[in-house]
């Protein structure tokens, strides 16, 4: 039986990793894309760079040429993009590059696919921040988009232009409506991984405090590998579609602070309110203050989806809870921290 082969741009990434690892399980060729950057990080995917089955490239999404070529020579039957300028704050600061990225190198993946071979199984990444100041309690496929950022505008016009592509041309291309989802393999620079390893360190001495935001945004956390199945999932289907991926559970940065500390068995102590709220220690010293710069200039308070579609038509659920999630990624912390 012939492999089948799949592209994934975005591979360095969390999701990247995970999704690596099923389709290799699964007797895929994978053909992984990283940009021409020595700041780019390889180190999630490095064990798999040995593995005769898959193939690392360089390429770009905001350079068409590099994206038509790979496609043209790796003849791939299944594109997974999960490439992004991924960090919402960030997105303020560099909204251009943000748009160039999340949704003009959208497009040019589907172009390439419209101008090489419609039969390409497309999916595109989609995120909960799309829907920002959302009125319903749980947004799910038909819930109105109000992006509260470029990084969440930028994912509208590539959700938007995947339905264009698909229904004007008749391509697989499928949207996946992603809400938070966490791992150790997560990014240095996003709030879980910051307060994680940040208390990790204060816990052993090695650092002294941890500065934060918004306490009271409310996410909808998952594990990684779980929505890595929803994506393998949702592209095995005959027919493309949009599908909400999520829990269905909320929770505040706080309470996941808290959560945290009660795995490391450490005793915070809230005191305060706004901008002066902070966390003391058993010997009132701060651990946890709040600064104003760690703001955005447009918050979202509150995402929580509604994932009934995908578990009817997908057959899919969520195993992995919150507090094992934060218990794996603070186990990996550790291991890092007893290497030094």
């Amino acid at each position: 039986m012939k492999k089948k082969i799949a592209l994934i741009f975005g591979v360095t990434g969390q999701d990247g990793y995970y999704l690596t690892k099923l389709l290799l399980k699964k007797n895929y060729i994978v053909h992984g894309v990283k940009r021409r950057s020595s700041s780019v990080p390889t180190k999630r995917i490095d064990l798999f760079l040995n593995q005769r089955n898959f193939k690392l490239h360089y390429g770009d999404l905001t350079d068409p040429s590099s994206i038509q070529s790979l496609i043209k020579k790796i003849k791939p039957k299944e594109i997974y993009n999960l490439a992004a300028q991924s960090h919402v704050g960030v997105s303020f600061y560099t909204p251009l590059y943000t748009a160039n990225v999340n949704a003009i190198g959208v497009l040019a993946i589907l172009e390439a696919i419209k101008n090489s071979n419609n039969k390409i199984k497309f999916y595109q990444a989609g995120t909960s921040e799309m829907f920002g100041k959302a009125r319903e309690k749980k947004q799910n496929e038909k819930t109105n988009f109000n992006p509260q950022s470029p990084y969440g505008a930028a994912k509208v016009f590539a959700h938007q232009i995947t339905k264009n592509y698909r229904d004007a041309y008749n391509i697989f291309a499928s949207n996946g409506i992603l809400f938070n989802h966490e791992s150790p393999m997560r990014g240095e620079n996003f709030v879980t991984k910051k307060i994680i390893s940040s208390l990790t360190k204060i816990k052993y001495g090695m650092q002294k405090n941890l500065v934060l935001g918004n306490l009271y945004a409310k996410r909808d956390w998952g594990h990684a590998k779980d929505y890595v199945e929803a994506i393998y999932k949702i592209v095995q289907k005959n027919k493309a579609d949009d599908y909400v991926i999520s829990t269905g559970k909320d929770y505040t940065i706080k309470e996941f602070v808290n959560k945290t500390a009660k795995i490391l068995k450490m005793k915070l102590k809230w005191k305060g309110k706004g901008l002066r709220e902070k966390a003391v220690d058993e010997n009132n010293k701060i651990i946890i203050s709040i600064d104003k710069k760690y703001f955005r200039p447009l918050e979202v308070d509150y995402l929580r989806g509604n994932s009934k579609k995908a578990k009817k038509e997908l057959k899919w659920r969520t195993n992995i809870s919150l507090d094992d999630i934060i218990k794996e990624m603070v186990d990996f912390e550790l291991r890092i921290l007893n290497k030094l």
